[in-house]
């Protein structure tokens, strides 16, 4: 009995270790021959399109937040050219509008809401490039401003806008 699980237990050891090929344990599938990534700087293009402001900042901010988390969920280095993966694109909504009303019909709750477009490049793989619209918001009450809750908002759209764009380029969800 003994003979009989020695293999089935080596066999299932080889299986986990190589069959995970180059997943990682963030879910990434990390296109093969690309070693690094280039994040461009995502311009805030928002205050063309009519009911977005221009939120100074937030362009720097989001294009962070992208670098960080691929850095963080990958052992892809960050280039600032030339780089296997190349992400770019531009903020092209942000905008506060009111979702439901009093009786008084005044706004009771508003959402920020941030779209950005993505164009993503893989050098090694031209069947992979693609473009794309990402967008996320955040509800809040009508009675606090945004100054109020920025801090806040940012942080949870940014997590899952980039989170969204992760999983599209390179968890291929």
């Amino acid at each position: 009995m003994n003979n009989i699980k020695n293999p089935f237990i080596y066999l299932l050891v080889l299986v986990f270790t190589f069959g995970c090929g180059i997943y990682s344990f963030t879910g990434a599938s990390i296109p093969a021959g690309a070693n690094s990534f280039q994040v461009n700087f995502f311009e805030n293009q928002a205050g063309s399109r009519p009911g977005s402001t221009v939120e100074p900042g937030v362009d720097r901010d989001f294009t962070l937040e992208l670098q960080d988390l691929i850095l963080n969920q990958t052992n892809l280095n960050l280039v600032s050219s030339n780089g296997d993966l190349v992400y770019e694109g531009e903020i092209v909504e942000y905008s506060v509008t009111p979702m439901t009303s009093t009786a008084n019909l005044t706004a009771a709750q508003n959402r920020l809401t941030v779209t950005v477009n993505l164009r993503y490049t893989n050098i090694n793989n031209e069947e992979d490039d693609f473009e794309s619209r990402f967008s996320f918001f955040y509800d809040f009450p009508a009675e606090q401003q945004l100054y109020d809750i920025k801090g806040a908002a940012h942080d949870e759209i940014f997590e899952r806008l980039t989170q969204n764009i992760f999983n599209a380029t390179l968890a291929k969800w």
